[in-house]
């Protein structure tokens, strides 16, 4: 049996059809839809397929534009926008059933030397004196609904270790902001575009779910609808996903059924190794049976 890393290795690895054209297979983790870091992970492994010379992203700004169909695989078309002396740029639109449904940006730079700072890693326990999560009672599991229970239940190729942990099921208002430590399941090769995509896949973890905080509410209340819209990522420093890594959030608004939320991630030596930001909707609707029929964007 394939463990969850090798799978997701083999998702992030994407069958070439063509010059600039790609197909990714798609994968139900229990998720309604087609899981965004998916996406963010594959489009990333299409452009920096595309790149002729070592260079390495620096950022990525992506929209989503419909719900995946996890049914599917996903086909990436990727335009070779411009290569300078430094910097060079793809721009990367996934199709389904013949329609976009996601698209982005990405920026790819050659190694250069120039001024350096950056913000200080929150002082919070190591992950090693965090306890992993409990497992959820068998009988507890059993009252949600059957995609619920699998996103829950699975053993991802990620382990997270929240700082402060916030039972999800029955969510307590609190302050929008949250630590936690992750790493993948499981060591891989040292291939910098593999963590970047890795990294990609990852950062869409916990982010939007912090805008919910202040309001006692989380993406598996059934009257609760839940989507991003659109996610920007910034590699800073050189870094290991099967390391550990800490991702720092927070959410500084929500309003218009739409939250915004930011993260900073530093690895365990304190650097700070990348950025995101990501905007999605959030809408509270009377019933689940009202959230079913309500259009997702």
């Amino acid at each position: 049996m394939t463990s969850p890393v090798s799978e997701l290795i083999e998702l992030l690895s994407l069958e070439r059809l063509e010059e600039n054209l790609f197909r990714g297979q798609s994968r139900d983790i229990g998720t309604k839809y087609v899981f965004g870091g998916q996406v963010l992970g594959q489009a990333l492994s299409a452009a920096q397929a595309t790149l002729a010379e070592p260079r390495a992203a620096h950022s990525l700004h992506a929209y989503f534009l419909r719900a995946g169909d996890i049914n599917h695989p996903i086909i990436y078309d990727v335009d070779r926008t411009r290569d300078g002396g430094s910097f060079s740029v793809r721009r990367v639109s996934a199709i389904q059933h013949g329609k976009v449904i996601f698209f982005c940006a990405a920026s790819f730079q050659s190694e250069e030397a120039g001024a350096e700072h950056q913000l200080s890693m929150p002082e919070v326990p190591r992950p090693d004196d965090i306890e992993p999560a409990p497992a959820i009672p068998p009988e507890r599991l059993a009252q949600l609904p059957t995609k619920v229970q699998r996103w829950l239940d699975r053993m991802g190729p990620f382990e997270f270790r929240h700082v402060y942990p916030r039972d999800e099921l029955n969510p307590p208002k609190r302050p929008p902001y949250q630590q936690v430590w992750f790493r993948l399941a499981s060591k891989v090769g040292d291939a910098p575009e593999l963590h970047r995509a890795l990294l990609a896949y990852a950062s869409d973890f916990h982010l939007l779910g912090t805008a919910t905080f202040p309001h006692g509410i989380s993406y598996y209340q059934p009257n609760v609808q839940m989507a991003s819209l659109d996610h920007a990522l910034w590699f800073h420093r050189p870094f290991r996903a099967d390391d550990w890594l800490l991702y720092t959030i927070d959410s500084p608004s929500a309003q218009g059924a739409r939250g915004l939320a930011r993260g900073l991630v530093y690895d365990l030596q304190g650097r700070l190794v990348a950025s995101t930001a990501q905007e999605g909707m959030i809408r509270v609707v009377a019933d689940a049976a009202s959230a079913a029929q309500v259009p997702v964007a």
